[in-house]
């Protein structure tokens, strides 16, 4: 497949940005300036101010001579990318490999993508329309080079030209040698020279243009007629699997959002199980009619391939997208790694599985997950050790073998009563508690007085030797006259005539 390139051009990116906010001023001679060296000089000028003569470099004293009712705005080239940003992303429409050409323009890789819009002249059309439609003024030029394409948007004399497949060369030949992207002083030289066009430079010997204006006029010749290979780096990552539906209509209905998500991942995990991978992180993005574009993502802890799993986590999410005035197309495309066949359990008769699988747990943690981020759901471990802050670690849900499954974890420990729930760190408590080695009788923690009715202990424990602690904890579990059930221990050994220690450590249900 021949490789085609569009080039976008937006000659009025800056001038435009501020006429969309204020429409006020697009009919007046309107310039952005820059300070420089104590001067104010033009950075941007809108099509008025060009008819006036007033040009991009010159000072603001100058424009205002030649046009004395011109309308300066201070430039602001971080809200200029900004919008050149937004635009690149709403650029995703047409294909999934797009780039940025800062300051004013855009390359989009269209290579085999066309005849979804009925053609390149039909694609041409579409992009520039509506671009015109949301305020900006651009011309484009398809070609097979991004340097032809770019050529030929800014120096073609046409605001929508598609140059035929093995035409760069012709196409270029009648084209000004800036038309080649060369630094400003490179073209003057050139043309002192008498080589003016871009034809003139195809008989002259590489080496003479190579010993007087060095490689950067070779090197530029060959990048636009194909020679030597550029590539585009693209905004985003180009995802491998992607999942396209266009509407004749804008949809913007919550009912009509989810019909199609679901059917794209439909498709999406269709092609996913012909490559025999599964999805990790999807995005659905939505492009508007005002040319917003709209994501969602979701993420699994495992890869998946199951259309109605990931519809329900997309279904969280559809709530917070806002259509406006509607939704044209929606592009669902995921990151994927390898992902087997899997054997279902199938049910005979009327008899129906009931245990918890691994897939079951997969789907929960993936809810959980896109509610509060897969980072923060975790699962506690046992670990080899009697001191209780020691005892136990968090560890990713899913990492490790599937619960149930051989290869399990050790179960946790069966002869020693622990709580479901341990504080953070132990905290101090008031406690009434006959010595030396009684159970509390009541304790105060955090303002509030439990009385106790029911306690079992204690039991000593310390910590390993290796961990250089000298410290020993008598632990008790006590109920007060609530039913509740707490852990509570006495730091260190009864000492006659200094006051006990006591800590609250844990709960039990």
């Amino acid at each position: 497949m021949a490789r085609r390139v569009l080039s976008l051009w937006l000659p009025g990116l800056a001038t435009d940005r501020l006429a969309r906010r204020k429409p006020a001023l697009r009919d007046l001679p309107l310039v952005t300036t820059l300070g420089e060296r104590g001067r104010v000089i033009v950075a941007a000028v809108n099509a008025s101010a060009d008819s006036a003569g007033i040009q991009p470099g010159m000072t603001l004293a100058d424009a205002r001579a030649l046009e004395p009712s011109v309308h300066p705005v201070d430039a602001d080239p971080a809200a200029d990318a900004q919008a050149l940003d937004g635009l690149t992303d709403w650029c995703g429409r047409y294909t999934p490999w797009v780039g940025l050409d800062a300051p004013d323009g855009i390359f989009l890789d269209i290579s085999g993508c066309a005849h979804l819009f009925g053609g390149e002249p039909a694609l041409l059309r579409d992009v520039v329309g509506r671009l015109k439609g949301f305020g900006y003024q651009a011309g484009a030029a398809v070609a097979d080079s991004a340097g032809a394409a770019w050529a030929v948007a800014r120096h073609g004399g046409e605001r929508i030209v598609a140059v035929p497949p093995g035409r760069g060369r012709q196409a270029l030949a009648g084209l000004p040698v800036e038309a080649l992207r060369l630094p400003a002083e490179t073209a003057a030289g050139l043309r002192r020279v008498g080589m003016r066009r871009v034809g003139d430079l195809y008989g002259m010997p590489r080496a003479a243009i190579t010993t007087r204006f060095g490689l950067v006029v070779t090197r530029r010749l060959d990048l636009a007629l194909g020679v030597s290979p550029e590539p585009i780096s693209p905004r985003r990552p180009v995802p491998p699997h992607v999942a396209r539906a266009a509407f004749a209509e804008p949809i913007s209905t919550p009912e009509n959002l989810a019909d199609v998500t679901r059917r794209l991942l439909d498709e999406l995990c269709a092609g996913l199980e012909r490559a025999g991978r599964g999805a990790r992180r999807l995005e659905l993005r939505f492009f508007r009619v005002d040319g917003r574009v709209e994501r969602s993502t979701v993420g699994t802890s495992r890869p998946v391939r199951a259309p109605a799993h990931l519809a329900r986590l997309f279904a969280e999410k559809l709530d917070r997208v806002a259509p406006g005035p509607g939704i044209e197309i929606m592009i669902l495309s995921a990151t994927a790694e390898p992902l087997g066949p899997e054997q279902v359990e199938m049910p005979v008769g009327d008899s129906r599985p009931v245990s918890v699988t691994s897939g079951d747990v997969a789907e929960l943690v993936d809810r959980l997950g896109n509610r509060l981020g897969l980072s923060g759901v975790r699962r506690l471990m046992p670990r080899e050790s009697w001191w209780p802050e020691n005892a136990v670690e968090a560890v990713p849900a899913l990492s490790g073998p599937s619960p149930g499954s051989k290869d399990a974890a050790a179960p946790w420990p069966a002869d020693r009563a622990r709580p479901l729930r341990l504080l953070p760190r132990p905290e101090a408590i008031d406690v009434i508690a006959p010595v030396p080695d009684d159970p509390p009788l009541a304790f105060r923690w955090r303002d509030g007085m439990h009385k106790v009715v029911h306690a079992e202990g204690p039991e000593r424990l310390e910590p390993e030797w290796w961990r250089e602690l000298d410290e020993l904890r008598d632990y008790y579990r006590v109920e007060d006259a609530d039913g509740q059930r707490f852990w509570v221990y006495r730091a260190g050994l009864y000492q006659p005539g200094r006051a006990a220690r006591w800590y609250l450590h844990g709960f039990f249900p």
